[in-house]
């Protein structure tokens, strides 16, 4: 069950990196959920899809500042690629009056399952649009967007109204929103040569549009996967490696910075992966370095607005033996963790090593997960949780609170993430709104 809003009392600097300290601290935990997907909060409510013990999907919403469950109906997914995950629901809409967005089982008609909007306080139902296939729906600003018919020729990308589900605009293909503000949202078409561009959210006029080959060289594979993250006035683009089989060379990768205005490129730096865990490039921007031959270079850090390398680690200092990256609260040390064994961190300031004893990092739980057992779908897995970790030791930390905001990202100074053990969490414990590692 729920354990509504408990207050903490005065809040101390909590070490996270991109927030203002709130003056209380409110918590909330729900063991009665299964959470799979990222949690998505407006509107002083939070969303995710669970997974209950028959293997069936729900969607869960809360209230924020209590962390009672308003409501939960049966959820579904109809044409999701394993690859990104169980669809979160979307919450659009107005701030004052949001609403939920989520594929639900099909009752009868038309379509493999049906959207169903509801609103976001009561669950009411507002408006349904039945779906063939669809990677979800998502908010584009006030409004919902979503792929259709993603796994046919006809593949159509619409932007509906959130309060009416009448279709505003579309276009051919299959597209994702990257980011959005009340005017326009800027997609990424998923096509054989990748383009980003900005639409008017009213008309789907196009604003912009940029081939993101330009940026990272021909050969994009789009199963090596993506992420833009917008900076103010910059957006900052990755693009992911694939291989097709052992030996054969790399797709295209890299990052990239472009101006939110006009598209126009600012920055590009090739052959960088994302590391991971890590922030988002909003708040802080680690890659690898690759070599032409395709083997592993140094760590860098990287200003997201230019692309300029500001702090460095070089490949020869990470250790011999087996590693998993690890980053403390603040962000300010690169660690090398080496499970129940002594790890190695360095100043990034500084580029200096630093001592690894009594130095807490956080990083993956696991990097072995279970899968899921969804009833009809195959090859999904959780949202991965991290876990806090003495480097000088390899061993766990017991009891070390909340993950760091860089990890959860915050929304109106609401921090939530699920644990290892899928319980959903909440801590008010920032003032401000910002990225998490999954966006």
């Amino acid at each position: 069950m729920a354990i509504g809003a408990v207050l903490l009392g005065t809040a101390g600097c909590t070490g996270s990196a991109g927030g203002h300290v709130a003056e209380t601290v409110a918590a909330w935990s729900d063991t009665s959920v299964n959470a799979v997907s990222r949690p998505m909060s407006r509107g002083g409510v939070t969303a995710v899809t669970g997974l209950r013990p028959d293997g069936r999907l729900e969607t869960a919403v809360y209230d924020l500042a209590t962390g009672r469950r308003r409501w939960s109906q049966p959820a579904a997914m109809a044409g999701r690629l394993p690859g990104m995950g169980v669809q979160p629901p979307a919450v659009a809409g107005p701030a004052r009056a949001p609403v939920v967005a989520a594929l639900e089982p099909r009752g009868s008609g038309r379509g493999r399952a049906t959207l169903v909007v509801r609103d976001a306080r009561t669950g009411a139902q507002r408006w349904t649009r039945p779906v063939d296939s669809t990677f979800g729906p998502v908010r584009c600003g006030p409004q919902l967007c979503m792929s259709e018919f993603t796994t046919a020729r006809n593949a159509r990308f619409v932007a509906l109204d959130s309060a009416t589900g009448r279709t505003l605009w579309s276009m051919p293909g299959v597209a994702e929103v990257e980011a959005s503000d009340e005017r326009r949202a800027v997609v990424y078409r998923m096509a054989r040569h990748p383009v980003l561009e900005s639409r008017d959210l009213r008309t789907g006029r196009t604003l912009w549009s940029f081939p993101v080959e330009r940026a990272v060289g021909e050969g994009v594979a789009l199963s090596g996967g993506w992420s833009f993250t917008a900076l103010g006035d910059t957006m900052v683009g990755y693009l992911a490696p694939y291989q097709e089989a052992k030996g054969r060379p790399l797709s295209a990768f890299g990052f990239f910075g472009l101006r939110m205005a006009d598209g126009r490129p600012v920055w590009t730096r090739k052959r960088l992966l994302r590391v991971y865990p890590g922030a988002s490039p909003a708040v802080s921007l680690m890659a690898r370095e690759v070599d032409a031959r395709g083997g592993y270079g140094g760590f860098a850090q990287l200003d997201p607005r230019t692309g300029r390398t500001i702090a460095r680690v070089p490949a020869d200092r990470a250790p011999r033996t087996a590693w998993w990256l690890a980053f403390p609260d603040d962000l300010s040390k690169l660690g090398f963790l080496s499970q129940n064994g002594r790890g190695t961190a360095f100043d990034l300031r500084r580029g200096a090593e630093v001592p690894a004893r009594g130095l807490r990092a956080w990083s993956f739980c696991t990097v072995n997960p279970a899968e899921l057992r969804i009833e009809g779908h195959r090859g999904f897995y959780p949202i991965a949780p991290l876990c806090a970790y003495d480097l000088g030791t390899g061993r766990r930390v017991a009891d070390p609170g909340p993950p760091p905001a860089w990890y959860t990202g915050a929304v109106d100074g609401w921090r939530v993430w699920r644990d290892e053990q899928g319980v959903l969490h909440a801590v008010r414990d920032t003032t401000t709104t910002i990225p998490g590692m999954y966006g």
